[in-house]
C-alpha cells in the first residue's frame, strides 16, 4: 500500500511538472497569497526568524522581505516538483552559469573525500542532480515521518539513469557509511542548516542569535581529511534559470574544537543566506532549541499548531 501511494504521488507531482512555467509562476505567487491571508506557519515562522535574524529592518521593509519569501518558497514548491519528474537531463539544462567548478574538481582528483555542503537556498534538488552528474555520492537526510513521505521521497531522488545517489539516513549506521565513503575517497552531500537531533549538536551563533547547529559535519571533516566546499543553486532572472556555485569552507570548518567549527559552519551559510534572503529557507523553526539553562522560550511557542 505504501508504495502504491508513493506512486499516486509521483503520478500527481509528474502532472504538476507537466505545467507550462508561466503558469507554475502564477500558481506559486497565488500559494504565497493564500499562505499570507491564512496566517500559515510558512508566513508567521518566515516573520518571525526576520524579526530574530535581521531586528533592524522597519516593518514595512520586513513585510516585504517575508512576502518576497512566500512567494519563492511557494514557486520553489511547484518547481521542485518538475524538477523531481522530469529527465535530469533537461533539468541540467536550466544551469545557465557555472562559478567554481574547478574546485570541485580538484576535490575530486585529489582522492582524499570530499563533503559538500548544501544549504537550504535556492534549489537544493537542482543541486543533487548536478552533483549526480559529476559522480556517485551519498546524500544524509531526516527520513519523514511518514512511511509513504519516505518512499515518495526516495523515489523522486532516485537517479533514474544510473542510480548513482545513495541516500543514508541521519543515524548511527548512516553516520558510519559516510565516514567509510569518505576514508574511500567518496563523495558526500550534507544538509548543514537542519537543527540536529538532541545532544547531537553545539549552540553557535547564527545571524547573532545562538542555534542549535550539527557537529557533525565538522567531526567528518576533521577525522577523515575530506575537503569542504559550500554548494548551491541560486535562482537568477524570472525564468527557471539557475547560477550554480561552488566555495570552499573556512578552514575553522575541520577544528576539533566543535565550538570553532560550528561558528565557522553558521558563518559560511549566513554569509550565502545573505545574497539573497527570499531564496533562504526562513519559513523553517531554526532557532526552536533554547541553550541548556538559559531560560529562554523558544520564539515559536505561540505559533504552535502552524
Amino acid at each position: 500500500m505504501t508504495d502504491l501511494v508513493a506512486r499516486l504521488l509521483y503520478a500527481l507531482a509528474a502532472a504538476v511538472g507537466r505545467l507550462p512555467w508561466p503558469l507554475v509562476r502564477r500558481l506559486g505567487d497565488a500559494l504565497a497569497w493564500l499562505w499570507l491571508r491564512t496566517g500559515a506557519r510558512e508566513s508567521t515562522v518566515a516573520l518571525r526568524n526576520l524579526e530574530l535574524a535581521y531586528p533592524d529592518l522597519l516593518p514595512a521593509q520586513r513585510e516585504a522581505w517575508r512576502q518576497g519569501i512566500l512567494r519563492a518558497t511557494g514557486l520553489q514548491t511547484l518547481e521542485t516538483l518538475r524538477l523531481w519528474t522530469r529527465p535530469h537531463a533537461r533539468n541540467l539544462e536550466l544551469i545557465r552559469q557555472t562559478h567554481g567548478e574547478d574546485l570541485f574538481d580538484a576535490a575530486l582528483a585529489a582522492g582524499r573525500g570530499l563533503i559538500v555542503a548544501a544549504p537550504h537556498f535556492g534549489n537544493w534538488e537542482l543541486l543533487n542532480q548536478w552533483l549526480a552528474a559529476k559522480t556517485p555520492l551519498a546524500i544524509l537526510y531526516k527520513p519523514p515521518e511518514s512511511a509513504i513521505g519516505e518512499a515518495f521521497l526516495r523515489r523522486v531522488r532516485a537517479d533514474a539513469d544510473a542510480g548513482r545517489v545513495t541516500q543514508v539516513r541521519a543515524e548511527g549506521a548512516g553516520v558510519r557509511q559516510l565516514y567509510k565513503r569518505l576514508q574511500g575517497g567518496g563523495v558526500v552531500g550534507i544538509l548543514p542548516d537542519q537543527q540536529p537531533k538532541g545532544g547531537d549538536g553545539e549552540f553557535a551563533p547564527f545571524f547573532g542569535v545562538q542555534a542549535s547547529t550539527m557537529t557533525l559535519l565538522g567531526r567528518l571533516a576533521g577525522r577523515s581529511g575530506a575537503t569542504v566546499l559550500f554548494a548551491w543553486c541560486e535562482r537568477i532572472g524570472n525564468g527557471p534559470e539557475y547560477a550554480l556555485r561552488i566555495e570552499a569552507a573556512s578552514p575553522g570548518i575541520a577544528d576539533p574544537d566543535a565550538a570553532v567549527a560550528t561558528a565557522a559552519l553558521n558563518a559560511d551559510v549566513e554569509r550565502i543566506a545573505r545574497r539573497d534572503p527570499a531564496q533562504y529557507q526562513w519559513t523553517y523553526k531554526r532557532f526552536k532549541a533554547r541553550p541548556p539553562g538559559s531560560g529562554e522560550t523558544h520564539p515559536y511557542a505561540d505559533l504552535e499548531g502552524r
